[in-house]
């Protein structure tokens, strides 16, 4: 039997006071990180809710906007009633309302225009693992739109939304009319994941960072990163206001974003051996100063793997182009319908 001198047992007792503090410190710092959290995203679900319908494919919820047949041409003239259905596919930290600003508005006279939430992005489920792939959002996508009669569409992929793209028209060629790519990611880099990404991806990370992003980020940081993707044009008027930036910033779209960001790079080193099969009408869209998804690193390759893809380089425009050059990629949609009506016509 042993004996604890008085001096001691303070020191234990104050000891363990300590570690009682801290520990009720740091529960109440997380349960106020996490009602600030949920406050956010709720705010964000009030002022920007669902603007479509929803879809379920294999179990998984997918958001869709159909805007429809095509509108009346401001002409006058009749809406092309013969021209292929046109998906919309947004990139990283997206979702359907950057389609709705400016591109889809301008699209919808001419063809029935259906944007699509990733998965795991904007209101459509998440996933995780190989479900995240471009390959497997390429097919609940491409399931998703022929259940609300799609079929044999034109996919028009911006960014991240490209490589989806791709990977549509690699695993299904036969399931679509003509591909169109805005900024898109296509080739490996060599450049490392970011450490936003690797802190946001890793699995402490999804639970102790995301959250505190969710709770903290200000205003001010999500317009300057929107200021940083514009580069070198200024963000439109009114285009934060229309977006929604707080959509991108719950936790369920900041978790699926980085995942599927992280997995990128190995992805499309996988794919790029495969562009030399494709041979459907390809359209490319992109900018000579975009220093998100470099013009020679990826679109210039692309053109070279594929014999039927045609460039259209925007001299002095960044990674926006379907934002602050949207006449361009309304014309390159324009021209993959008339080459897909082409190839129809040949068959």
């Amino acid at each position: 039997m042993t004996s604890t001198s008085p001096p001691r047992l303070i020191w234990r007792r104050l000891g363990v006071k300590r570690v009682l503090t801290a520990g009720l410190i740091l529960a109440l710092a997380a349960g106020g990180t996490l009602w600030r959290a949920k406050a956010r995203e709720a705010d964000a679900i009030a002022a920007y809710p669902p603007l479509g319908s929803f879809v379920t494919v294999d179990g998984q919820q997918l958001h869709l906007l159909d805007l429809g047949q095509p509108t009346p041409r401001p002409d006058g003239l009749p809406a092309d009633a013969a021209a292929p259905d046109l998906v919309l596919i947004h990139g990283a930290s997206g979702h359907i309302r950057d389609m709705t600003f400016r591109l889809a508005p301008a699209l919808s006279s001419r063809f029935r225009v259906i944007i699509v939430d990733r998965p795991g992005l904007g209101y459509s489920d998440p996933t995780g693992g190989a479900q995240a792939s471009l390959s497997k959002q390429a097919a609940i996508i491409r399931q998703a739109v022929a259940a609300l009669g799609a079929e044999h569409p034109i996919v028009l992929g911006q960014s991240y939304g490209g490589g989806v793209a791709l990977a549509w028209a690699l695993d299904a060629p036969d399931s679509l009319s003509a591909l169109v790519t805005v900024g898109a990611v296509s080739h490996p880099w060599r450049t490392p994941l970011s450490t936003f990404y690797k802190v946001t991806s890793s699995p402490l990370g999804q639970r102790l960072a995301v959250p505190l992003l969710t709770a903290y980020v200000p205003e001010s940081t999500i317009r300057d990163t929107l200021t940083e993707v514009f580069a070198p044009q200024a963000v439109p008027a009114g285009y934060f206001e229309h977006f929604g930036p707080g959509l991108t910033l719950r936790r369920s779209a900041l978790r699926a974003n980085a995942r599927q960001r992280a997995d990128l790079l190995a992805e499309i080193r996988a794919m790029a051996p495969r562009y030399g099969d494709l041979s459907l009408p390809i359209e490319a869209v992109h900018g000579s100063a975009d220093t998100t998804v470099g013009l020679d690193l990826h679109a210039r390759q692309l053109e070279r793997d594929v014999p039927s893809l045609n460039l259209t380089v925007l001299d002095g425009v960044g990674h926006m182009p379907h934002q602050v050059a949207t006449d361009a990629v309304v014309a390159a949609v324009d021209r993959a319908a008339a080459r897909a009506a082409t190839a129809r016509n040949l068959r």
